[in-house]
């Protein structure tokens, strides 16, 4: 027994190691229990046992390793870190526990697995259980089996991964043993019941009787799918609903999941790939060229044995698929066509997507076969075909598609109908845009009329497949031409078509029977069946909903559904059949007069005539619907119709064409009958006016597009030049007018280039006009159409291109008025084209390129050239490639073997020759146009192969090469396969660096992307360790650009494979990559050719504009690319659009503007278009709601929870997504959605835009905000940890604000909030940046206010211990300041502990920080003397030898160690309550014996002057800035005063020298005046300010500063061009010194103040130049930048007071006029910060608060005038839509006092408005006059001087009471508590006998003395306005404490003043005057003269806080 109690001792972690087995069973007991009891998951604690948990399941001892088991199940389910022991933990399970005899051990091993798996670690558990498959002994592998079983059946498919399951199962089927077999029957059961038929492929292997057996089992299985009953820690909320769900009765949520699990696995991917190329037989390729059938049937069958294995490893296909191809296409033995056909079948179902690539060879071969007659052979074709397609894409295979559509062949012509019906099926809406719908629709109407009926029959269910899928509204366009019988054949057949996997069609094809089908019926191949995983059941539903509910994904009104019904009667182009003349002569004379049609060929022309005019009347009354449009042009046309000789006859017959096309529904039969009359008066002088009116009425009619081709090719038919000249010039003035859209180029290009040609220099001339219209909409493509002409032709063309260059095309103002014409064809067509950034160049141009077939031209022998063994040769054969390429110009993208011939050329062995074959593919990739996509497989990617050449110039043609080619191919094929990820697994740096480079600079331009780009991940990955750092480089680059469109948690999700120090790496870069992650680009404006930079600026234009402006202004959208409309982007939500105005909705008359695509149809029809709008509103009227929500004891409920361990303590040392999740949820319930969507958005610009809402609230909403205040300040907490300065600088910004908030509202912060906040804002005190140490040295001196400075003391105390040195020495600084403001007291736990601590710093190695520990224990030296050495303890020599000299030397410079401070003192850390004043400290590395005087305020040293008591001087500045408290004073009256008021020695400043000329100043010349004025805005510093002194001298002597008359505009404009150099300038340059930017704004200001206080001069300024000043003042006001600079916030002060001296004493008509025509610039620039506007209204109201006074001064005129032309560019409605609705409040008040004040005369006023109805001024004068009625005109006629504002008499009682229950009312305010007491004020003065006491007697005492003190305020300081000149003092700084012996120090009259003021806030002193002390007569020398700046030293700053209270 000796022993045990030996190990009784240990502690519990030593016990369980312990060689006694009776120990370890102890051992395992308590740390049971002590598991069970630990709280916190991420206690120190579990950290001991990590190593151990491993032996506690391997233990020896069965009975100690039950318990261990439990031990260590208790583990794995508490602890945190349990995570980081799963492998080992669980291989020592699968090797020691599942052997072991006991079930319970089993069970226990078995669970301890499970709960590894809830922890996140799937796949660990699961690799080991699969090794402990391979196990001999049996037991083991069946506790292996089982558990995945348990694991399955728990965790569901989505987490066990089954492939790996699947793929070792067949394997147990086979085992010795019955209980493995047994098992594995189990478990297949099990994952049948997640997978279903998928399981099927990967058994069928096994023994037939298990099969059957297997088979029985699934029988029996219930068919619903099963559920996840177990869930991991991160899916919480998923299993919280299904627990409620469990609760309610289990199945409610059944039908929506269920579709998803069922199609959740495809069994393709469930199989293994196998190799097959290797195992073909060696001959094959001789037999299958031999000449007996039998040898290539032999070849065959092997490969048709081989390509049935269901998937196929990737591999080089290409000759295997040629000579199948050969055999398809060539053989004569139709049994061996049919067997070729299955192998291509195989081959594309085992390779999928990796046969893409080979499909556009095979294709066109397959469908030329189709002309056999034989069944077998068409089913194997069609097989074939149809698993092709499901390798590619629709738009891969369209062109060879369409090649066929008209063959002669009606099998071909049937079976490739055919085809597309079942291609369709499998498309959705997204995948079957119109773009590719298009050209197959034109095709399949073809075929509907064609004479064989199987052919027709096939067309007929194509076009009801497409139906079914796109829908009808879809379709309907392109059937325009088609009868009823046919279009009712095509919905009937749409309603029999059944999509797979039972999908419903988008808008249910032709009926309601669509909804109802069945899943599909038909037997489809076994290679399409599984078809697209999981596709169909997802995107349908996603295709529906976009059909139907409101906008989709480009953000356009839905489709404007409403418009279009309305429109389907006519839009059907109107197809007419020709009428005989006959029945035209009927149906005239049932509309016409009779006499009219006997006179029409009257041989007297003035009967024609008459008859003419009937007839225009006719056809002006006649209803649309009733006019026979044909038979009226018929009648036109008769005898003598188009020959008429009498012009007037003529024009009227023109005049009526061009109205009939207009009214009546006028078809192309009809216009193909008058069209060659018309072309025939063009070119007529009288005539041709009218004739050009009629072609474009019927281009409106008819399709431009139509009409020019008709009316091109009629005029060149005939011979007159004139006609030829005036046709061309009317089609170029066309398409200005109607756009460019879908006009055919092809169609009179050539016409074009005979009229080029002809000898009439008009017709030349028009035909280069037109060519510079047609170049605004193409751009450069047109210019290849006239490479060959002449070189003369070719320079006049360029000419005409060059005037055209920069332009943009004009927005169309006409369109085509049925919506089934170019406008609607094509209006989507942008919408379908590719998404990548490429896609969208210039397609449509060049689609109408004429391109050349070369595919005959590469011949066999071409090929076998290009592949020769000598280079010569092979190169003869590129050259004659290129020039075959080069010589067609143009090409179709059908070039026949070249691709694997030039394919072969990218890896020649000579450089030469693969430079030369890139430098062929980048001419293909101009010659091919788009068509080049279906290349990109064959042809592109082995162009990156190129990219890892090793020679440099290679490597940067095949980067050229890639970019021509995708610049043509848009990026999405790149991506899509294996293909990139197969390049980027080549080890190859330089390919890695290119092609990642490539990936980073393309993948931002996206919006979409395949989900392929994710299997380049791990190669991503990879990369990002890669040995070459450039290739590290440019993975870290290109990191972001991935996230962008992966999201972070997939990509953080894919490091689960890497190796656990590798995925930390990757981990932590991707932290990084989120910060900087750039956001998705908006839906583009699509645009072509050269158009496509015109649209983007106009989409980015119409973003930009607030929302009010948007709606106002004309559509900017241009028709560019084939009649796409530039789409607007969806705008942010913060600017939703308003519907488009009713004035835009309509353009010419009917017409709506094309250029408004669908969303003005929308906004104009039915509800469907304005469903955006009104959602876009909604989102504004959600952000003005409040931003926090107030809910009562929420952060008291999170408090409780955090202590209850509930939720994660908010302790990190970088913030993980756990702590992320839980503060958004926290956040939910408290925080505005939108807000919190912007505060968790991943680009950092919301986060900026968010915090500045926030800032705007904080005062509105400061209860609210400080109920949320936890969480607001942990949000801040993640920000620091951001890596971006902006966001930073806000946030700090932020807080600034936010604790000089809670400290006016006495707000202390609980533990909780400091404990989650302080920590963090401490790290940042060791950031690198000056600024941001600054912000947040200020921050923690806020921070005492609210928080107990004893409390901070600790943090600080825990931030020294950092590595980071700034740190370390900021938190000594900063702990010196504490001592030094709070006492010893602040010290904690004790100031011994704390000193030692300190004092250890010492000895750092960091000077910075050494003197900081330094200088902290100097403070406490001061506060507590020698007894410091006591409290440091032992320091090393060295370091206590510093500390001592540092001690000496601090002693000389103190007066003595400061009193201990006296408990009513404020301590010297007080800070203004101003949040952006910072306590100023010097930087420790200054020499530190600086630092005691500059923490002294010692800027008045003791010079020969009594120096004033210290105590008083310090009282006096903190009191004054701290307005917000009454403070008592107790020390204050202790002392004498007396010693104030005696006369003191001044020192006379010692001004410098001024320049001689200037002394004698009377007789100096206005020239003198105006050489100093220049140097005012001279660029260097010091000129200017030496200037601003001269001028400041004159200023401040009255009799001298008449001089100035006459240079007062000269001087402000100098004055303002010195302000914005140095707004733009100055203060952006760091090299300055802002010192001396200050002292220039200083002088600047002084100079203005005196100017503006003398008002003679003041006046002088014209309406210009004060503008100007306005604006300059403003902006410097609003520069954020001077917040940063030390007394920056005191120059905003001056100008602050500055702009109100403007506002009083300039010019008031000149004042006014500026400031509205300045509010007007900046309200219609947007660039500006609407700041601006808010402070030029600020000054508006203030100058209408003058009026009453300045009325008879004022020159009404010019000032209605102003407001006239401010009316006019802002007429009410706009005024009303813009954001804030101040600006027309402010007009109104303007408007409306002139009114109150003048009366009726005001309307005599108006003599300066040249056209009056052009605002609606004198509408709204009218209006307030009438309202005011006679009151004002009788006030006006008394001429009392003060405009009659004295109105007690008619004042009634009830108007009183309402004026001041809303003075009060602003009282009780926050906000305008001030203006509310100046309102009392004035309105004291004005009434002086109103009686307040009803007001006041219901609130508090309070309350009370609150608006006694105020209005006493407000009485003193406008007392004491009279006596201190306010401009004493501008700001003077640039002290530095080691200088200021030579202070200059201010008459004590200032500090008397500044005494006084205090003393009557406190209600000490109530006398309205002083002994005359600094009365007015010493005003001018109140302030030092800006001169004395110039000396070494300036005065010190003064302080005019008081006055400037008003203006805050």
């Amino acid at each position: 027994m000796g022993d045990d109690s030996e190990w009784m001792k240990l502690p519990i972690d030593q016990k369980c190691e312990h060689k006694v087995w009776k120990a370890r069973l102890n051992g395992y007991e308590e740390a049971l229990k002590l598991f069970q009891r630990i709280e916190d998951e991420k206690s120190p604690e579990w950290g001991k046992f990590l190593g151990l948990i491993k032996k506690f399941v391997t233990e020896s001892n069965a009975v100690a390793q039950l318990k261990g088991l439990e031990a260590a199940l208790a583990f794995v389910e508490n602890a945190h870190v349990a995570g980081k022991t799963a492998g080992e933990v669980v291989s020592g399970v699968v090797t020691k526990v599942f052997n072991q005899p006991k079930a319970r051990a089993k069970e226990l091993g078995a669970d301890i697995c499970l709960m590894y798996i809830e922890n996140e670690k799937a796949e660990v558990v699961q690799d080991e259980l699969l090794k402990g498959l391979d196990n001999k002994n049996p037991k083991i592998v069946v506790a292996c089996i089982e558990t995945l079983r348990r694991g399955l059946s728990e965790f569901g498919s989505k987490i066990v991964t089954l492939k790996p399951v699947v793929k070792i199962l067949p394997k147990q089927f086979e085992s010795r043993e019955k209980a493995v077999r047994d098992e594995a029957k189990l478990l297949a059961v099990e994952i049948y019941k997640w997978i279903r038929d998928a399981l099927r492929p990967s058994l069928q292997n096994i023994n037939s009787v298990q099969l059957k057996e297997l088979e029985e089992e699934w029988v029996k299985l219930p068919s619903s799918p099963p559920k996840q009953s177990r869930f991991l820690r991160s899916q919480q909320d998923l299993k919280a609903k299904f627990e409620q769900q469990q609760a309610q009765g289990g199945d409610q949520s059944d039908g929506d999941e269920e579709e998803e699990t069922a199609t959740a696995v495809d069994p393709y991917e469930l199989l293994e790939a196998v190799e097959i190329l290797s195992k073909m037989p060696k001959d094959f390729y001789e037999k299958i060229e031999a000449k007996k059938w039998q040898e290539r049937k032999e070849a065959l069958e092997a490969i048709e044995t081989l390509s049935k294995n269901p998937k196929l490893e990737n591999g080089d296909y290409g000759d295997l698929v040629r000579a199948l191809k050969k055999v398809v296409g060539k053989d004569a033995n139709v049994m061996l066509v049919s067997m070729a056909a299955k192998c291509l079948a195989g081959l594309a179902a085992g390779l999928r997507k990796k046969f893409g690539t080979y499909a556009g060879q095979v294709v066109p071969t397959i469908l030329e076969k189709f002309k056999e007659k034989k069944p077998q052979v068409v089913q194997a074709l069609q097989e074939a075909i149809d698993a092709i397609f499901l390798t590619t894409t629709l738009q891969n295979l369209s062109e060879d598609i369409l090649a066929v559509m008209d063959n002669k062949n009606p099998s071909i012509k049937q079976q490739a109908s055919l085809f597309l019906a079942r291609s369709f099926r499998h498309c959705t809406q997204a995948t079957l845009p119109k773009s590719v719908l298009k050209p197959f629709c034109a095709a399949l109407i073809k075929q509907v009329n064609d004479s064989a009926p199987e052919v027709r029959d096939a067309a007929f269910e194509a076009l009801g497949t497409a139906m079914k899928v796109v829908g009808e509204k879809a379709v309907n366009p392109f059937l325009a031409d088609l009868d009823k019988l046919k279009l009712d054949k095509i919905k009937e057949s749409a309603d029999k078509v059944e999509l797979p996997g039972g999908r419903k069609g988008a808008g249910g094809g032709g009926g309601g029977g669509a909804a109802e089908k069945k899943p599909a019926a038909k037997a489809a191949p076994a290679a399409e069946a599984p078809s697209k995983s999981s596709a169909p059941s997802k995107k349908t539903t996603s295709a529906a909903s976009k059909q139907s509910a409101g906008p989709p994904k480009k953000g356009k009104p839905a489709s404007a559904a409403g418009g279009k019904a309305k429109k389907a009667n006519d839009s059907r182009e109107v197809a007419e059949t020709e009428l005989s003349i006959e029945v035209c002569e009927d149906l005239a004379a049932g509309v016409l007069p009779a006499a009219c049609l006997q006179q029409l060929d009257s041989a007297n022309w003035k009967e024609r005539l008459a008859s003419m005019e009937e007839f225009q009347r006719a056809v002006e009354t006649m209803e649309k619907t009733v006019m026979p449009c044909q038979a009226l042009v018929r009648m036109l046309a008769k005898k003598p119709g188009w020959k008429e000789t009498n012009f007037q006859v003529m024009q009227m017959k023109l005049h009526v064409v061009a109205l009939i096309a207009q009214r009546g529904q006028f078809s192309k039969t009809s216009a193909s009958l008058v069209l060659d009359g018309l072309v025939d008066k063009v070119g007529d002088v009288k005539c041709g006016g009218n004739a050009k009116e009629g072609l474009t009425a019927i281009g409106e009619a008819c399709s431009l597009p139509w009409t020019a081709e008709q009316v091109v090719s009629m005029a060149f038919a005939q011979k007159n030049p004139k006609n030829q000249a005036e046709t061309l010039n009317w089609l170029a003035n066309a398409m200005k007018e109607f756009g460019f859209a879908g006009i055919n180029v092809k169609g009179f290009i050539n016409n074009v280039k005979t009229a080029l040609g002809a000898t009439n220099p008009a017709v030349r001339t028009a035909a280069i006009a037109l060519l510079g219209v047609m170049y605004l909409y193409m751009g450069a493509p047109l210019r290849m159409f006239f490479e060959d002409e002449k070189p003369a032709l070719l320079a006049q063309i360029d000419a005409e291109f060059e005037k055209m260059q920069g332009q943009s095309p004009p927005a169309p103002m006409r369109c085509t008025k049925k919506s089934a014409t170019a406008a609607d064809d094509d209006g989507d067509d942008g919408e379908e084209q590719d998404e990548d950034g490429g896609g969208g160049g210039g397609q449509d141009i060049m689609d109408l390129l004429p391109r050349t077939d070369i595919g005959d031209k590469i011949t066999s022998d071409l090929v076998s050239k290009i592949g020769d063994k000598n280079w010569k040769i092979r190169k003869e054969g590129l050259d004659e490639v290129a020039a075959i390429i080069s010589e067609a110009k143009f090409v179709t993208a059908n070039i026949g073997e070249l691709p694997l011939a030039l394919k072969g050329r990218l890896n020649d062995s000579n450089k030469i020759l693969v430079q030369q074959t890139l430098t062929i593919l980048q001419q293909l990739a101009t010659a091919m146009g788009p068509g080049l996509k279906q290349h990109v497989k064959s042809l592109g990617i082995p162009v990156i192969t190129v990219l890892g050449d090793s020679k440099v110039n290679v490597r940067t043609a095949a980067m050229t090469t890639l970019q021509a080619w995708v610049e043509q191919t848009g990026m999405k094929d790149w991506l899509e396969g294996e293909d990139l990820s197969e390049e980027l697994k080549r080890e190859n740096p330089f390919l890695r660096q290119e092609v990642l480079g490539w990936l980073a600079e393309k993948l931002p331009t996206l919006r979409t992307v395949p989900g392929d780009l994710m299997l380049c991940i791990p190669q991503l990955y990879a990369c990002l360790e890669d040995r070459n750092g450039d290739v590290r480089k440019k993975a870290q680059d290109a990191l972001p650009t991935f996230m962008m469109h992966l999201g972070y948690d997939k990509m953080n999700k894919a490091t689960g494979k890497l190796k656990p120090a590798s995925k930390d790496q990757v981990v932590a870069m991707l932290e990084k990559a989120r910060a900087v992650m750039p956001a998705k680009p908006a839906a583009p404006a699509k645009a072509g050719g050269k158009g496509s930079a015109e649209t983007s600026r106009a989409a980015s234009a119409s973003r930009s504009q607030p929302a009010g402006d948007e709606s106002e202004s004309k559509p900017e959208v241009k028709k560019v690319r084939g009649g796409v409309a530039a789409k607007k982007p969806p705008s942010p939500p913060e600017e939703p659009v308003p519907p488009p105005s009713s004035k835009d909705k309509d353009c010419n008359g009917s017409k709506k503007p094309p250029g408004k695509g669908k969303a003005a149809a929308g906004g104009q029809q039915g509800p469907a278009g304005k469903k955006p709008a009104a959602k876009g509103v909604k989102d504004d009227e959600d952000r003005s709601g409040p931003i926090f929500i107030l809910v009562p004891n929420a952060k008291e409920q999170r408090i409780k929870e955090e202590k209850q361990l509930k939720i994660l303590k908010w302790n990190f040392i970088t913030p993980r997504d756990e702590y992320v999740e839980q503060l958004k949820t926290q956040m939910l319930t408290c925080f505005a959605k939108w807000l919190q969507d912007e505060l968790f958005h991943f680009d950092f610009q919301r986060h900026v835009k968010a915090i500045g809402v926030m800032i705007e609230r904080l005062e509105s909403e400061s209860d609210a905000t400080i109920s949320c205040l936890d969480l607001i300040l942990k949000w801040f907490t993640l920000r620091f940890f951001d890596t971006n300065t902006t966001v930073l600088m806000k946030v700090l910004e932020y807080l600034k604000l936010l604790f000089a908030m809670l400290n006016r509202e006495n707000y202390h912060l609980t533990e909780y909030e400091a404990n989650s906040f302080v920590p963090y804002l401490i790290l940042k005190v060791g950031e690198s940046k000056d600024v941001v140490r600054k912000d947040v040295r200020a921050i923690l001196g806020m921070l005492c206010k609210v928080y107990p400075a004893s409390k901070v003391f600790p943090f600080l105390m825990e931030g020294t211990k950092s590595k980071n040195s700034k740190q370390r020495a900021e938190c000594l600084e900063e702990l010196g300041c504490l001592i030094e403001g709070y006492g010893m007291n602040v010290c904690q736990p004790t100031p011994a502990k704390s000193l030692k601590e300190i004092a250890v710093h010492i000895g750092d190695r960091d000077t910075s920080v050494r003197n900081a520990a330094l200088n902290t224990v100097v403070a406490v030296y001061n506060v507590c003397g020698d007894q410091v050495y006591k409290l440091i303890g032992n320091l090393s020599e060295k370091d206590m030898s510093m500390l001592e000299e540092r001690i000496k030397r601090s002693a000389k410079k103190t007066p003595a160690a400061p009193a201990k401070q006296s408990a009513a003192e404020r301590p010297q850390r007080e800070h203004p309550t101003n949040p952006n004043a910072t306590f100023l400290r010097k930087p420790a590395q200054e020499d530190p014996n600086k630092l005691n005087q500059a923490r002294q305020n010692a800027q008045h040293s003791e010079s020969s002057h009594p120096s004033i008591p210290k105590e008083f001087q310090l009282d006096l500045d903190m009191i004054e800035m701290d307005q917000s408290r009454v403070c008592e004073l107790p020390d204050l009256v202790q002392h004498k005063l007396d010693e104030l008021l005696e006369p003191i020695m001044i020192p006379e400043p010692k001004m410098r020298a001024v320049s001689p000329h200037f002394d004698d100043l009377h007789n100096s010349t206005a020239s003198t005046i105006n050489f100093v004025i220049s140097q005012v805005a001279s660029g260097d510093i010091n000129t200017s300010i030496q200037a601003l002194a001269q001028i400041d001298e004159v200023l401040r002597q009255e009799d001298k500063a008449e001089v100035m008359s006459g240079h007062i505009d000269q001087f402000l404009i100098a004055t303002i061009m010195q302000l914005r150099l140095t707004y733009s300038t100055h203060m952006a340059d760091d090299r300055l010194d802002k010192k001396d930017i200050i002292k220039l704004y200083s002088c600047i200001i002084g100079n203005m103040l005196s100017l503006f206080s003398m008002e003679s001069l003041a006046r002088e300024a014209s309406m210009g130049v004060l503008k100007d000043l306005m604006h300059g003042l403003i902006t410097l006001m609003l520069d954020g930048r001077m917040e940063d600079i030390e007394d920056g916030t005191q120059v905003i002060r001056s100008v602050n007071l500055l702009v109100i001296r403007v506002l009083e004493n300039s010019d008031q008509t000149n004042m006014i006029s500026a400031l509205l025509v300045l509010l007007q610039d900046t309200l219609v620039s947007t660039a500006g910060s609407p700041m601006v506007s808010e402070l030029v209204m600020k000054c508006l109201w203030r100058m209408i608060r003058f009026l009453p006074e300045t009325i008879n001064n004022i020159n009404l005129d010019r000032i209605l005038l102003d407001v006239h032309n401010f009316m006019k560019v802002f007429p009410k409605e706009k005024l009303k839509q813009l954001k804030s609705d101040v600006p027309h409040r402010t007009l109104k008040t303007l408007l409306h006092t002139l009114c109150k004040l003048t009366g009726a005369k005001i309307l005599d006023h108006l003599s300066m408005i040249e056209n009056r109805n052009e605002s609606e001024l004198e509408a709204h004068l009218r209006r307030v006059v009438k309202h005011s009625g006679n009151l004002s005109g009788l006030k006006s006629d008394r001429g009392n001087e003060k405009g009659g504002l004295r109105m007690d008499d008619r004042m009634s009682k009830a108007k009183v009471s309402d004026i001041l229950s809303e003075i009060f009312k602003k009282i009780g305010s926050k906000e305008n508590t001030k203006e509310g007491l100046t309102e009392l004020y004035e309105y004291k003065q004005k009434y002086s006998d109103a009686d307040l006491e009803p007001f006041l007697k219901n609130t508090s005492q309070f309350f009370q003395s609150y608006v006694e003190r105020g209005l006493r305020m407000i009485e003193s300081e406008r007392e004491g306005k009279a006596r201190i000149q306010t401009s004493a003092v501008i700001p003077q700084h640039g002290v530095d404490s080691s200088q200021s012996g030579n202070n200059e120090e201010l008459k004590p009259a200032v500090y008397y003043e500044r005494l006084k003021i205090l003393r009557q806030r406190q209600g000490l002193e109530n006398t309205s005057r002083q002994q005359g002390v600094g009365g007015s007569d010493d005003e001018p020398q109140q302030r030092p003269a800006i001169s004395s700046l110039l000396s070494s030293k300036p005065s010190v700053a003064s302080s005019t806080d008081m006055l400037h209270s008003k203006l805050s």
